[in-house]
């Protein structure tokens, strides 16, 4: 397995996912948003975070209309991995790979902080391996992460088992005190039907070794690799 980063203007968590993959035994490479690619079905995709564009317009609203974003979409429709984190999952949002849309933070502030996230989903190659009763201590790092849809689109989510994160207490609860943003129902990682595209606000890549505090990040990188290596 390998990874392809993509990196936008204003891209600036390419390096710590690099990083990050290379812990758990991934090669990866950095893709520039304008150069012409193409992805191998095996790649997984990563769109990290940062502010692709200076966050003009809307979070994503510009990167979407990059030229690598076809060969995302192509990925994705074939199958293939990808996952947006922070930024990226703007961007996926705004791209319409994922429904919904990040809206500003309901404190109206930026907020760095750990969160703890609960696995909702064990449908997904990305959440597949992990512990549904233990949740994960992964940072985020934000302003515009408070995730908004209609009732229909929210009971869709729930229903398909699409919700991947939720933002929970010590406990496990999800909590008001345990949301980060506002995000509604606690969401803080989606899937896209096919279960196949993840989204999430958190950065597992900041969360990749002890030396950082923690390495429970890993874990979602590791069961996105052990869903594309053979048994």
């Amino acid at each position: 397995m390998r990874a392809a980063v993509l990196v936008f203007p204003g891209t600036w968590s390419d390096r710590d996912c690099e990083w990050a993959l290379q812990q758990v035994g991934v090669e990866s490479r950095r893709v520039w948003h304008r150069d012409a690619v193409r992805f191998e079905r095996d790649e997984l995709i990563v769109l990290p975070g940062g502010f692709s564009y200076g966050d003009y317009l809307r979070c994503g609203a510009i990167a979407r209309f990059s030229p690598v974003m076809e060969a995302v979409r192509d990925h994705a429709a074939a199958g293939g991995l990808v996952i947006g984190i922070c930024n990226g999952f703007q961007i996926l949002c705004e791209a319409h790979l994922l429904p919904g849309v990040l809206m500003r933070n309901a404190s109206l502030q930026f907020r760095c902080q750990d969160a703890l996230l609960k696995p909702e989903s064990a449908g997904s190659p990305f959440t597949r391996a992990l512990d549904p009763e233990r949740p994960l201590r992964v940072p985020v790092s934000h302003g515009e992460g408070n995730y908004y849809a209609d009732d229909a689109t929210l009971d869709m989510l729930e229903v398909d088992g699409r919700v991947a994160f939720r933002y929970v207490d010590a406990e496990g609860r999800a909590t008001p005190e345990a949301n980060p943003n506002g995000s509604l129902r606690n969401i803080a990682g989606i899937l896209n039907e096919d279960g196949n595209v993840l989204g999430m606000m958190p950065h597992p890549e900041r969360a990749c070794e002890a030396l950082l505090g923690n390495d429970d990040g890993n874990a979602i990188w590791e069961s996105a690799v052990s869903s594309l290596v053979p048994a």
